[in-house]
C-alpha cells in the first residue's frame, strides 16, 4: 500500500502542476473566479489532510485566505505537495494504518492510507472540472491519466 500511495501522492503533484501550467499559459483561465475558487478548495482539502496526519493544526482562518497571486497559489500547492513527499519517504506501513480522528472527518476518524487516498481521489475529480473550465476559455487541458504517467515518470 505504501508504495501505492507513494506513486499517487507523485502522480497528483504531477497532474496538478500540469494543470496549473495550463490555466497560467491561458491569461482567461488565469482570471476566471470560479477557477479560482475551485483550484482553491482543492489546495484547502489537501492542507486539512496533510496537517492531520502531520499533526499540526488546521487553522480554517488561515488556511482558506485567498493567495494573493496565481504564482503564490502555485508555490501553495508546491510547498504542500513537497510536505508531503517529504512525510511519504519515511512512512512506514504502521504510520499509514494509525487512525486520525478530527470532527471535521465524515464519521469522525479514518486511517492516514485512507486520507492520503481521499486527498488523491478529491484532487483527481476537481481537476476534471478544472480541465473543463480551462477548455470553456479556449484552453487544451494537459493529459494527466495515470498510466501515462507511470511510462514517463522521472
Amino acid at each position: 500500500m505504501l508504495e501505492m500511495l507513494r506513486d499517487l501522492i507523485a502522480h497528483k503533484a504531477h497532474a496538478n502542476a500540469a494543470l496549473l501550467t495550463g490555466i497560467r499559459q491561458n491569461p482567461a483561465a488565469v482570471s476566471d473566479p470560479e477557477l479560482w475558487e475551485l483550484l482553491h478548495h482543492i489546495l484547502l482539502a489537501n492542507r486539512f489532510w496533510l496537517l492531520t496526519v502531520l499533526g499540526l493544526p488546521f487553522v480554517y482562518e488561515d488556511e482558506a485566505r485567498p493567495s494573493a497571486s496565481f504564482d503564490a497559489l502555485i508555490h501553495r500547492y508546491d510547498s504542500t505537495q513537497a510536505q508531503e513527499a517529504t512525510w511519504l519517504e519515511t512512512a512506514t506501513e504502521g504510520d499509514l494504518a494509525r487512525i486520525l480522528e478530527d470532527a471535521l472527518i465524515p464519521s469522525g476518524k479514518c486511517s492516514v492510507s485512507q486520507a492520503f487516498m481521499q486527498v488523491c481521489m478529491h484532487s483527481h475529480g476537481h481537476r476534471a472540472q478544472c480541465a473543463k473550465l480551462l477548455r470553456r476559455h479556449g484552453g487544451v487541458p494537459p493529459p494527466t491519466d495515470f498510466i501515462l504517467w507511470l511510462t514517463s515518470r522521472p
